[in-house]
């Protein structure tokens, strides 16, 4: 028998991530009779979400319970799970952002996440106040510095989630191995993590990659069709690769080096004819596919003879959220990619800064997989600076001092002087949906 649990999400109107999550829930026995909270400040969105939660819940006949409301406080009361997916502002006024800031020389444009950072924290205090013993399971951008942030400041139980360590499939489709037969570790920091093993049937497959890459790359990358996100195996991966003596995985090498990003052309060279994800082909490409995903589950809602299972057959996700629950919650253990203090999970590392490391899960808590040191050369150039950009965001938030959100600006490759990233900050706290961000910093 398993235990019905309450679990709330916030951001709920983001349709994809709940659909999958109900699906998730359906398939899940062990957590039947359970309720999810749907909180999201759009009407709209969260009837949206609702009415097709009930409908696929419905059809699977499965025994859960759904609430809906845009009063977070109200989510959040008696839940034991609390899953953060919300995105504040949407990609439209990231892409503001963007246009602006290209306007003062910042190619691509340069984001703090203040009103994620802002969110995040408010919601961990909420939950010390209304549900202390709860999980926050926080499954929205950015997690090195919002996991950081709330471990430090609140008492809650905090585990970080994101996809980028499944890239290691991409890497052993390529190579042509049976995924049955790989095992992995991907340690780092959220979207810079570095294959520290790589096996396959037991044995070291790192001359695998290094074979493929001595025969077969260049043929790849003149006939290999990139989409928006295939950029696993691209020739900027490779490149990362062969200065850092680890594979980047996942998400990894669309970071890189500013080398990689000064502008278009460069991007097509090392990630092919679409320029990677965070290219101006590759991002509307990423959002027209987000808004096509969006229209799709608003035709299924408009149309009740429509059977939902059919158009979303119930199979199970590659999202962790409910695996996740179930192990803690009725001790079916799983391992799981997990974001939590470091706590001395990898050496070298402060403990308060959140890693992104293996883990067992069950009814006893996380217990992260020790994965040993990592290279010098990997901490050197890519672990400790992005360890220091993280520091720098969190400072400028809880000081509020604009002096270090200057300082963010002056230390991007694109800055040429001083004035230039003055007028670029002041023309980002210009912005009407930034006003709070302007008053929040002071010289």
């Amino acid at each position: 028998m398993g235990k019905a649990i309450k679990t709330a999400v916030i951001g709920a109107g983001s349709a994809v991530f709940s659909l999958g999550l109900v699906r998730d829930f359906s398939l899940t026995e062990s957590l039947a009779g359970s309720t999810i909270a749907f909180m999201d400040m759009d009407e709209e969105r969260l009837e949206r979400v609702h009415n097709l939660a009930r409908r696929y819940a419905t059809e699977m006949k499965a025994d859960l319970r759904f609430e809906k409301t845009t009063d977070r406080k109200k989510a959040l009361e008696g839940a034991d799970f609390v899953i953060n997916t919300a995105l504040v502002g949407g990609h439209e006024d990231q892409e503001t952002e963007r246009k602006v800031l290209e306007e003062h020389g910042y190619y691509r444009g340069l984001h703090f996440p203040y009103h994620q950072l802002k969110l995040m924290l408010e919601v961990a205090r909420d939950m010390e106040k209304l549900c202390p013993d709860a999980w926050l399971i926080q499954s929205s951008n950015p997690l090195p510095e919002g996991c950081s942030l709330m471990t430090r400041e609140t008492n809650i139980k905090v585990i970080g989630l994101c996809h980028g360590h499944y890239g290691y499939r991409n890497i052993a489709k390529v190579l042509g191995l049976d995924l049955n037969d790989v095992t992995f570790q991907a340690p780092g920091l959220n979207h810079c993590i570095w294959m520290t093993h790589f096996e396959y049937r037991g044995e070291d497959a790192y001359p695998l990659i290094d074979e493929w890459i001595e025969t077969k790359a260049e043929k790849y990358w003149k006939t290999h069709v990139p989409t928006f996100m295939d950029n696993q195996m691209s020739r900027a991966a490779v490149d990362i690769y062969k200065m850092i003596g680890l594979f980047p995985i996942g998400d990894t090498p669309r970071a890189g080096g500013w080398w990689y990003h000064t502008d278009l052309e460069t991007k097509k060279k090392w990630y092919g004819p679409v320029g990677g994800f965070d290219s101006e082909i590759g991002w509307a490409q990423y959002l027209d596919y987000l808004r096509e995903r969006v229209n799709h589950i608003a035709r299924v809602v408009a149309d009740p003879s429509v059977s939902v299972t059919k158009e979303f057959p119930p199979v199970q996700t590659d999202e962790q959220q409910v695996p996740i629950i179930d192990a803690l919650v009725n001790n079916n253990e799983g391992r799981f990619q997990v974001n939590i203090p470091n706590n001395g999970v990898i050496p070298s590392i402060p403990d308060d800064v959140v890693v992104e490391v293996p883990a067992i899960i069950n009814n006893r808590g996380v217990q992260a997989i020790h994965v040993g040191k990592l290279p010098k050369n990997l901490m050197l150039h890519v672990i400790i600076p992005r360890i220091s950009i993280m520091e720098r965001a969190l400072e400028a938030f809880l000081t509020g001092d604009k002096r270090i959100l200057l300082s963010i600006f002056l230390h991007d490759y694109r800055t040429r002087s001083v004035e230039q990233a003055e007028a670029a900050v002041e023309a980002l706290l210009a912005l009407p949906f930034n006003r709070d961000i302007a008053e929040h910093f002071k010289w």
